[in-house]
């Protein structure tokens, strides 16, 4: 039985622009938002923390919780590369303590090539993922929104 896997993302906006994980798999470029999975006997936040550390080299105040999005791979683009995954991503509001810039992280997955700022007016230009931030996010992070985004991808 596959089981569902709860991951918490950081939403850190500074200066118009969205931190974000740039990735690399055969020849295309990607990103995420900084975060990933949640350990047994760990919060959200403590997971969120942790991954910050290990992907962007940086200490994060975590804030609000701004989206959750299930993840059901099946029934999107990358089904076959996703294998069956079913994931719940909970995106919070952070800001980076003190005035360290992030860099790749010493604990970034293989596939990891650094971070970079990506202008929030300019987001549809970049393979964000999940690409409905490209919308919800061009402002800066949305007052009155839905909290719960749906499946999407």
């Amino acid at each position: 039985m596959k089981t569902v896997r709860n991951s918490a993302k950081a939403i850190i906006i500074a200066d118009g622009k969205l931190l974000a994980i740039k990735n690399v798999t055969e020849g295309t470029v990607w990103y995420l938002l900084p975060g990933g999975g949640q350990n047994h006997g760990e919060t959200l936040v403590e997971a969120l923390k942790r991954e910050c550390v290990e992907e962007a080299s940086i200490e994060i105040e975590v804030s609000d919780i701004v989206f959750v999005r299930d993840y059901i791979s099946m029934n999107h683009e990358f089904a076959e590369e996703d294998n069956g995954a079913h994931q719940v991503e909970f995106m919070f509001e952070c800001s980076i303590k003190g005035n360290t810039q992030p860099v790749k992280g010493a604990e970034a997955d293989p596939w990891q090539t650094g971070v970079g700022w990506l202008p929030l007016n300019r987001l549809q230009e970049y393979s964000l993922y999940p690409s409905q931030l490209r919308k919800l996010l061009y402002h800066g992070i949305p007052l009155n929104y839905p909290v719960y985004l749906g499946d999407i991808n």
